[in-house]
């Protein structure tokens, strides 16, 4: 992680300084076209793909390019993820360990000169170093619009981070929230005005195919067709996505259904956390029915082939795997954790139970094994929900009606 430094001035909302986004648009509509936006979308790496990146670039290959022209910097970017051959806005990667040292000066002289000589009217920053470092260079560099993305509870937070958010509240001209529970920690944590915080729930694509006839053909490609039933979960490996719970429920689960197979779908971020989720299942009788998949580009047919889905996270802003997994009618039992209550429909589409509560867990799903029938109707439910309110076009009109009404009022300011 990036450190946050202090020393910075938050400017006045009076801070005025739009002559280059002033000459963009004379040189639009000199040639008779609408008068596009600039979109500066900061992140402070991209160095896995994790929910808030996925989100991101999603956000990115959204926008529509008849009014918005995007651009995004980071500090840190893993070749080997391939994001530059798929990414479709031009990508800066400006070098930053510290944010107090002669590196970071040159940082900041490089997005403040990218603000201006493209015309950029919103920044719209992910993670502590971008919101706390970037965010406030970016509206001393002129600015109008600033934006914070607020995707989980705080659990990655140091005193450093409370104090700067804390500090630099007046700089954000709005903060996005990815459920009403990220949003009211953020209120009461960050002493936010609650009328500039504004939830924008994750979006999802749905799945283009939704027969579930190739199943054995998919569980075979993963080594679990030696298995009846799959209980899945998804999520990048470590200790705060309680897979170490997830591995108690199983073997519960595991002594009532023994033909079942339990599968974690995600990156190996932390190696420590596998190697002990793997002794764990094996001391636990599960050493042939417990699967670490590792990470996957597509985990749609995966979900498709499962019978369940588990998420039995401490802490979560809103589990894009959770959308994923509903979105292709899957049950889900999940914990009562961040956003998760504001997706799941108990009884309905699922069922919640408390943090560290394997034995609920476990009940759970033993009762959607042995009701298939249940199970479905469930899972045609949860369908609908997404449907309804966490598509990726419902996040997008969202988000764009927010830009809207922010350049809006960055107009009548101006005036």
């Amino acid at each position: 992680m990036v450190q946050f430094g202090a020393g910075l001035r938050c400017p006045s909302e009076k801070d005025d300084s739009m002559k280059s986004i002033a000459r963009v648009g004379k040189a639009a509509n000199e040639l008779g076209r609408p008068q596009q936006v600039g979109v500066l979308y900061i992140i402070d790496q991209l160095c896995r793909l994790g929910g808030a990146e996925r989100i991101l670039l999603r956000m990115i290959e959204r926008l529509p390019r008849e009014r918005y022209l995007p651009h995004l910097v980071t500090f840190k970017v893993a070749a080997g993820l391939g994001i530059t051959d798929s990414l479709s806005c031009p990508l800066s990667t400006y070098a930053l360990r510290r944010t107090y040292d002669r590196t970071a000066v040159e940082t900041a002289r490089k997005i403040r000169r990218l603000i201006r000589t493209q015309g950029i009217q919103i920044t719209h920053t992910f993670h502590e170093t971008s919101d706390l470092w970037a965010g406030p260079i970016a509206k001393l560099s002129g600015c109008p619009v600033l934006i914070s993305s607020r995707r989980d509870m705080g659990f990655l937070r140091h005193r450093k981070h409370q104090v700067g958010y804390r500090w630099l509240r007046p700089c954000f001209d709005q903060v996005h929230t990815v459920s009403e529970q990220v949003r009211n920690f953020c209120i009461n944590q960050d002493g936010l005005d609650p009328e500039r915080v504004v939830t924008v729930y994750n979006g999802v694509n749905l799945p283009s195919d939704r027969t579930n006839s190739d199943r054995y053909a998919i569980k075979k490609r993963f080594g679990l067709d030696r298995h009846k039933r799959l209980v899945l979960s998804v999520g990048n490996i470590r200790p705060v996505k309680g897979f170490d719970v997830f591995v108690e429920a199983a073997a519960h689960i595991a002594r009532a259904a023994p033909d079942t197979a339990f599968a974690i779908a995600g990156e190996d971020s932390d190696t420590e956390c596998c190697r002990q989720l793997r002794e764990m299942a094996s001391a636990r009788g599960l050493k042939d029915n417990f699967f670490l998949l590792g990470g996957l580009d597509d985990v749609y047919p995966l979900l498709q082939a499962a019978d369940v889905f588990c998420l039995l996270s401490r802490t979560e802003g809103l589990s894009n795997a959770l959308l994923e997994a509903m979105a292709c009618e899957l049950p889900c039992v999940a914990t009562a954790v961040g956003g998760n209550p504001e997706v799941v429909v108990p009884e309905r589409s699922g069922f919640l139970v408390q943090n560290e509560d394997f034995e609920s867990a476990a009940q759970r799903v033993i009762e959607l094994l042995e009701k298939p029938g249940r199970a479905q109707s469930m899972g045609a439910y949860g369908r609908r929900v997404i449907e309804d309110r966490f598509t990726t076009e419902v996040m997008m009109r969202r988000l764009t009606d927010s830009y809207e009404h922010l350049l809006s009022v960055a107009r009548s300011k101006k005036s």
